[in-house]
């Protein structure tokens, strides 16, 4: 077996090999190897190499060419696994690009066979066709892979209805390290038999499967835990004649270390249509562990627990508060799902559950939801716990490491205090939650991991909770797997002689030790290959950006990224627009920031700001700032992207596209003394042609035309009714956008302010925020342009007048990037707390205005960054006030994305974000329906891709107050 630090001289004739005879992505650069260096564990290991099979043909001749050079080999998913055993020095197959197919799907057998890289979600919509599921769903169902699943043998919310991944698995598809192709599943005697004596090389590994039941099956009934979520070891026990001798559930939860499977043939079972939530808030977390057995007996199909610290931490990162409120009064929760065919049987049994609850003196609270948005709401402050927990302001850093224990149910009371109470001796701050139903608790703990006392200190802590736990009878892991983070304290649970026959199982399936060493049987230690180390000292260098919420540092902000992959979800959100087209690693918010915190880790992606790996992952960020918002620990790679670009083009020249679309307030301003001849340049054939080919324009787009008038003109020459002498004043921000190419918008706000009674004032001088300048990294004259706009707004910054800002990028510009650059200028501070959208504003200052009435359907996008930023509450509830009847069909991008749809390269990209859910949409909205969006690019896309007009809300409010003046 190779050490860990063994280098593979012969990489480049293994790379050269590969890529000779594999149709899949080969990938032996440092940003790739890099990308895939760490999951969503403490540990780092950089690859040898990445391949991305095409089918299963790619697969065969990968680890036949790996197999010649001797490479180790490390099958991975979406990547997710909290124990390690995504990370290896080896050579890595990701599936979830190519092989993703559902191959089969049989609702009279009720089965579906799938490839490996089947995301879970995507099979269970598939399967709810007719109303069955694949029972086991994880937190991250939306993304994580079957193939991911079968190794870690993953469990979730509803294995107390369906068991775990071992109990759903049929058959599987599997190739050996060794070349050897075959299909295993349940086993008879007389098949055990025949195999046995066909020989060979399948004939050698049934004898010694055989060997391994009879020599060792008295030890696994002994020896392992009869609870519901043993996940820790081999599943040795599924070779046992009470279980059919079922090869393939014994290779479930192998972790990749014996077997690739090729493909899966799924189990599935009823999934009953109408579900209802009751959630019961208790004293603590202690009694909800204490009910969890009479709650059993109410056949609830998911049960599980959350406690106060959980919940205060998602409501300080001001996530999921919606889920928040809904929750009833107690400092611990238990979640109880019931379904059945009806939704009044549903409720009856969460109601027999409430009334044998409620019966004698209790401080237990319960509240029934059967309206799915709201238990869905409830759901995702549970599902969001492991990212809701990290980076938490003013806290330190929790981590995985002890967080997958398990126990009986009836057991998990006692378990959970004697837990309590040896963190509490070490100190330590302990978040707990969990799959109670089952026993199964998670944790995060404030770990010192970069330390050599505090890694000492972690350790002793680690040896200490799995006497603990296996005192209880329990498990070191009950869903997450043992990986490097529990693997070495395995014997503590079942004893050398089952440590042994794990040994011995591996051997019989890869005797040459190469499918992911290290991992699970022989580990490595679990304080060793960690992601951070006593010896991590990042490079720390100067920045723009001052990165309050992470100590000035651009290390611990890219930190921040812990791997939950909730940015790989290919439906809904705001998040990252660009992996739903492309499904590359590169292109995930993860991707982007493990990058960047490994340039500066600086081993592997060392070039520092001019890396051309960073920089190649950047280049298809749309800057939306969907992570932001969407990702549970706020990584922001708008700003990082913003920050690195500026680095890499110092003392280097730009493409000439940089300064024509960053600079259009320059531009936009002179063209305005003579629109018709700038017009003349980029609306004339010819003309046009030669002038987007110098700016970098894609052909296919045209260049918004200059209005021949700009806002500031009109609204000066404008004869309006002047303003009360007790009309409050309020500025009214001339964006570029609406200034030059739109006016017609801000003087319909304009309108719309004038009638709810408002005095309209603009800044006194031409100002700008600078927003297309961030895009490319433009950042000291961002600064400047944000210093002189302060030093204009003085007086109504020291008034605290309200600012309304029409397009949504640039009032993200002094909600975000403004207090990250300036965060120590008190009137910084003071004017974004002021900067309002037109809806906020009149849902604040203006609520007493009578909105007049619409009664029209609409289709509403929202600019990323008003979804990101500001949300979209305020938009919504100005529409509804009014009567307008609308659809929120794209809860992701356009695809336009200020500069990024016009650039010639990036053009198709725009076209496939805006084609998975917006452009249809509109293209589908009957003609009378009304078209709102309130950003500019948002606007052009749909414009330019569908021909259809939009309108700012400004417009729509606007129209609706002349069909009411008309009616007066």
């Amino acid at each position: 077996m190779p050490e860990k630090s063994q280098t593979y001289g012969a990489s480049a004739g293994l790379e050269s090999a590969l890529r000779r005879n594999l149709r899949g992505d080969v990938r032996f650069d440092n940003g790739s190897r890099a990308l895939y260096a760490t999951d969503a564990s403490n540990y780092r290991q950089v690859p040898i190499g990445v391949v991305i099979p095409r089918d299963a043909n790619d697969v065969i001749a990968a680890i036949a060419i790996c197999r010649e050079y001797g490479a180790p080999v490390l099958c991975r998913g979406g990547g997710t696994s909290l124990a390690g055993q995504c990370c290896n020095v080896a050579v890595v197959l990701d599936f979830s690009k190519y092989m993703s197919k559902i191959v089969e799907l049989d609702p009279d057998r009720r089965i579906a066979r799938v490839r490996p890289g089947v995301v879970l979600d995507h099979l269970r919509n598939a399967a709810e066709r007719f109303h069955l599921t694949f029972g086991p769903d994880p937190a991250s169902h939306s993304r994580c892979t079957l193939g991911g699943m079968i190794g870690n043998n993953s469990c979730g919310v509803h294995s107390v209805m369906a068991g775990k991944t071992d109990a759903n698995i049929e058959e599987l598809e599997i190739l050996t390290y060794d070349g050897i192709r075959m299909r295993v599943g349940r086993t008879s005697d007389d098949d055990l038999e025949n195999i046995i004596r066909q020989g060979g090389r399948r004939g050698e590994i049934y004898s010694g499967l055989k060997s391994l039941r009879d020599q060792d099956g008295d030890l696994v009934r002994g020896k392992f835990p009869n609870i519901p979520r043993r996940v820790s070891g081999y599943n040795l026990n599924f070779l046992l004649p009470e279980n059919d001798f079922h090869v393939a559930r014994a290779l479930v939860g192998s972790e990749g270390t014996c077997v690739t499977v090729l493909e899966a043939t799924c189990r599935l079972v009823e999934s009953p249509p109408e579900r209802v939530l009751l959630v019961i808030g208790c004293r603590d977390i202690f009694e909800c562990a204490d009910l969890v057995p009479e709650v059993l007996s109410h056949r609830p199909i998911g049960l599980e627990g959350i406690d106060n610290v959980l919940v205060d931490y998602t409501r300080r990162k001001q996530i999921n508060l919606e889920g928040l409120e809904l929750l009833p009064e107690g400092r611990g929760w238990l979640l109880a799902e019931f379904g059945a065919a009806t939704l009044s049987e549903a409720e009856s049994q969460a109601q027999g559950l409430m009334n044998a609850l409620g019966r004698g003196p209790s401080s237990r609270t319960f509240r029934l939801f059967t309206d799915k948005w709201q238990a869905r709401k409830v759901w995702e402050v549970r599902e969001s716990s492991l990212g809701a927990v990290s980076n938490v302001p003013g806290e330190a850093q929790t981590w995985e490491g002890w967080e997958d224990s398990a126990v009986a149910p009836e057991r998990l009371g006692d378990y959970l205090r004697a837990l309590r109470k040896l963190t509490d001796d070490y100190q330590y701050r302990c978040i707990m939650y969990g799959h109670f139903g089952d026993g199964c608790v998670h944790n995060r703990m404030d770990f010192d991991l970069q330390s050599t006392e505090g890694i000492k200190k972690f350790r002793s802590f680690m040896e200490e909770a799995a006497d603990l736990v296996v005192s209880f009878g329990g498990t070191l892991s009950g869903e997450h797997g043992d990986g490097q983070a529990r693997a070495e304290l395995l014997p503590k649970m079942f004893g050398p002689e089952i440590v042994e026959a794990f040994s011995r199982f591996k051997s019989l399936w890869d005797p040459e030790w190469k499918m992911n060493p290290g991992k699970l049987v022989r580990p490595n230690k679990f304080d060793d290959d960690l992601r951070l180390g006593a010896d991590y000292h990042p490079w720390e260098p100067q920045t723009h950006f001052k990165f309050p919420q992470d100590n000035g540092s651009l290390a611990r902000a890219t930190l921040r990224c812990v791997g939950v992959g909730k940015c790989r979800e290919d439906e809904g959100g705001v998040m990252c627009p660009s992996f739903r087209v492309t499904r590359e690693e590169e292109h995930s918010t993860r991707g982007r920031a493990h990058l960047l915190w490994e340039m500066t880790k600086g081993d592997i992606v060392s070039e520092g700001w001019r890396d051309a790996h960073v920089r190649s992952s950047l280049d298809l960020c749309l800057s939306c700032k969907g992570c932001k918002s969407d990702c549970p620990v706020a990584v922001d790679v708008a700003t990082y992207k913003a920050e690195f670009l500026s680095h890499y083009y110092e003392e280097r020249p730009r493409p000439l596209g940089h300064y024509a679309f960053a600079h259009v307030d320059r531009w936009a301003r002179m063209a305005s003394i003579a629109p018709g001849l700038a017009n003349l340049f980029t609306q004339t054939p010819g003309l046009r042609h030669a002038a987007k080919y110098a700016a970098g324009v894609a052909s296919q787009r045209s260049v918004p035309r200059f209005a021949n008038q700009t806002f500031r003109s009109s609204f000066g020459k404008t004869n309006r009714k002047k303003a009360s002498s007790s009309a409050r004043p309020v500025l009214l921000w001339p964006d570029t956008f609406n200034n030059y190419f739109h006016p017609e918008t801000a003087m319909a706000a304009v309108n719309v302010l004038e009638a709810a009674g408002f005095a309209i004032q603009l800044p006194r001088q031409n100002v700008c925020c600078g927003r297309p300048l961030y895009d490319f990294g433009m950042l000291d004259r961002a600064k400047k342009l944000l210093l002189r706009t302060l030093a204009t707004l003085d007086r109504e910054i020291v008034d605290g007048s309200p600012v309304v800002v029409l397009e949504p990028s640039c009032a993200s510009v002094f909600r975000d990037e403004m207090l990250n650059l300036l965060p120590d200028d008190a009137r910084a501070q003071k004017l974004a707390g002021k900067v309002m959208l037109l809806s906020e504003f009149l849902e604040k200052d203006g609520k007493s205005f009578a909105l007049p009435p619409l009664v029209r359907k609409a289709l509403v996008h929202g600019h990323c960054h008003h979804k990101s930023i500001m949300k979209m509450r305020a938009e919504e509830s100005v529409l509804r006030r009014m009567g307008v009847d609308y659809q929120m069909p794209a809860p992701g991008c356009c695809g336009m994305a200020g500069a990024f749809g016009f650039e010639k390269d990036k053009y198709q990209t725009s076209i496939a974000i805006g084609e998975l859910e917006l452009l249809p949409a509109v293209r589908n909205a009957p003609e009378d329906w009304l078209i709102i969006a309130d950003g500019f690019s948002c606007r052009e896309q749909i414009q330019q891709s569908t021909g259809r007009h939009s309108l700012h809300l400004a417009e729509v409010i606007q129209m609706a107050l002349g069909k009411t003046q008309a009616k007066d």
